[in-house]
C-alpha cells in the first residue's frame, strides 16, 4: 500500500520505521517540517534504502524558530504548515496517513483533507499538545490562555475521535485518551523505541570526544531537547558540585532558550567545567553517548505521564548509565527503576540527583554494571522487525474495507 508516515519533529525511530516498511514493498513517503529547532534523525536517503521510499520536508515558515515561544505567531506559523501538510495529502492521495508529533491545528487540517479523500488517519499519540499550549498559554495570558487550552482541548479531541485508529506509546495514556471521548477498541498501544541499528556501542576514547578534549575527562553529558518541560537548572547545579574538579565536564548538547540560559551562567558562575554545544550530527551521535560516563535526562514534574523523553531510549543504546530527574509515575522513569538501567530523582529532589551524581562519579563498578543492563534493555525491546510487524498488522486491519471499528464510530458520534 502507499503510505504517507508524517512526523512532525523528525525523530530517528520513525524513519527507521519508513525504512523498514519501504523494505517490504510498502511504498513510504516520510514527511516532516523544516526549520524546527530539534535534534533529527536520518531523514535523506541513504545508500541501500529501499527504491520504494521517500522523504519529504514540509515548508515550515523560517520564522518559526525565532518566534516558537510567541503564542500567536505560533500559531500563525502551525496554520500555515497544515495548509501545506492538507496539500500533501491531496496531492499523493495515499491509502493511509499516519501523523505523530503534530500540533493540534495542522493535525485537524490534513484529517479534514484526508476525510474528503476517503483515506484513513491514524494519530500515533507521544504528548498532548493542548494540555502543553494550556500551560504554557496560562502561564503568559492567564484568561486568554485558559481559553486557548480549551479550544486546543477541543481540537485534540476532534482529531482523536476522527481517526481510524490511535497508536499510543504508554497504557497511562489510554484513560487521558478516554477523556477525549475516544473508546478503548480504537487505540493500540506502541512504546517508542530508538534505532538500534543505528546507534551501536561505541569506544569510550574517539573521534568525537577527542575533538572536544574529553577523552582524559570524567563526562556528565545531556544531549536533546530544553524547553519548557525541562529545567536546566538542574544541570547548572550539577556543573557547580564538580567546579573544584578538575577532571569532570558537564557537557550539553542543545539550543534554544534553556542552552542559551546554561551559556550564560557559565560566565556568571564561572562553570569553567560546563560545556554547552549546538545540536550535533545525527550520524555523530553514536559516539558522542560514548564519550560520557554518564548520560542526563531531566523532565518537569507537570510533565507528568503526558511526555516519555525519546532521548531516555536512545540513551539505552549506548550501553551507558542514566541519571534522570523525573516524575516517578513517567514512563521512561519506571524504565530506569524496572531494568536497573540508572537513577531517577523526583525533579524537585536536586540534592539526591547531585548525590546520585557523585556516587557515580566514584563507583566504576557500578556504572558497568547500569550500563550493561541499558544495553541489554534496548538489544531486547527495540527489535524492529517485531515492532513493525505490529504497525502492519494495525495499517492491514484498518485499510480492509476502509473501515471503523463499529463499536468505536457509534462512540465517537455521540461527542461530536
Amino acid at each position: 500500500m502507499h503510505l504517507l508516515i508524517h512526523d512532525y519533529a523528525g525523530h530517528p525511530f520513525e524513519a527507521q520505521l519508513s525504512r523498514e516498511l519501504a523494505r517490504r514493498g510498502h511504498r513510504v513517503t516520510h514527511a516532516f517540517a523544516g526549520n524546527l529547532l530539534t535534534p533529527r534523525g536520518s531523514l535523506q536517503l541513504k545508500p541501500g534504502d529501499a527504491s520504494t521510499l521517500d522523504f519529504v520536508e514540509v515548508p515550515m515558515a523560517e520564522a518559526y524558530r525565532a518566534n516558537k515561544y510567541s503564542f500567536l505567531k505560533r500559531r500563525g506559523y502551525e496554520l500555515a504548515y497544515g495548509t501545506q501538510l492538507a496539500s500533501l495529502v491531496s496531492r499523493l492521495h495515499p491509502d493511509l496517513v499516519v501523523s505523530g508529533n503534530t500540533p493540534s491545528e495542522p493535525q485537524w487540517t490534513m484529517i479534514q483533507a484526508a476525510q474528503q479523500l476517503k483515506v484513513p488517519v491514524i494519530s500515533w499519540v507521544q504528548d498532548f499538545y493542548s494540555v502543553a499550549v494550556a500551560k504554557l498559554a496560562r502561564k503568559k495570558m492567564p484568561v486568554i490562555g485558559s481559553l486557548a487550552g480549551a479550544w486546543y482541548r477541543h481540537l485534540d479531541g476532534r482529531c482523536f475521535r476522527a481517526s481510524a485508529a490511535i497508536i499510543t506509546i504508554s497504557e497511562d495514556f489510554k484513560p487521558i485518551l478516554h477523556g477525549f471521548g475516544v473508546p478503548t477498541d480504537l487505540v493500540t498501544v506502541i512504546p517508542n523505541w530508538a534505532p538500534l541499528d543505528e546507534l551501536p556501542v561505541c569506544p569510550r576514547a574517539n573521534t568525537w570526544s577527542a575533538s572536544q578534549g574529553l577523552d582524559d575527562k570524567f563526562v556528565f553529558l545531556y544531549s536533546g531537547t530544553l524547553a519548557m518541560k525541562h529545567n536546566p537548572d538542574l544541570l547548572r547545579q550539577l556543573a557547580a558540585r564538580f567546579r573544584a574538579d578538575i577532571s569532570v565536564r558537564v557537557v550539553v548538547i542543545s539550543e534554544g532558550p534553556g542552552a542559551d540560559y546554561l551559556k550564560k551562567v557559565k560566565y556568571r558562575d564561572n562553570l569553567e567545567n560546563l560545556l554547552v554545544l549546538p545540536f550535533q550530527r545525527y550520524v555523530d551521535l553514536p559516539a558522542i553517548m560514548a564519550s560520557a560516563d554518564v548520560l542526563v535526562a531531566v523532565l518537569e514534574a507537570d510533565a507528568g505521564v503526558f511526555s516519555v523523553p525519546s532521548k531516555v531510549l536512545s540513551y539505552h543504546c549506548a550501553g551507558r548509565p542514566i541519571l534522570a530527574a523525573m516524575p516517578a509515575r513517567n514512563l521512561a522513569s519506571r524504565i530506569l527503576q524496572n531494568e536497573g538501567s540508572g537513577y531517577c530523582v523526583d525533579p524537585g529532589d536536586s540534592a539526591s540527583f547531585i548525590q546520585h551524581a557523585v556516587n557515580l562519579r566514584n563507583a566504576s563498578c557500578q556504572r558497568e554494571q547500569l550500563g550493561r543492563a541499558a544495553r541489554a534493555y534496548a538489544e531486547t525491546h527495540f527489535d524492529i522487525d517485531a515492532i513493525t510487524n505490529r504497525f502492519e498488522g494495525l495499517f492491514n486491519q484498518i485499510t480492509v474495507g476502509k473501515k471503523r471499528p463499529k463499536a468505536a464510530a457509534n462512540y465517537a458520534q455521540k461527542f461530536c
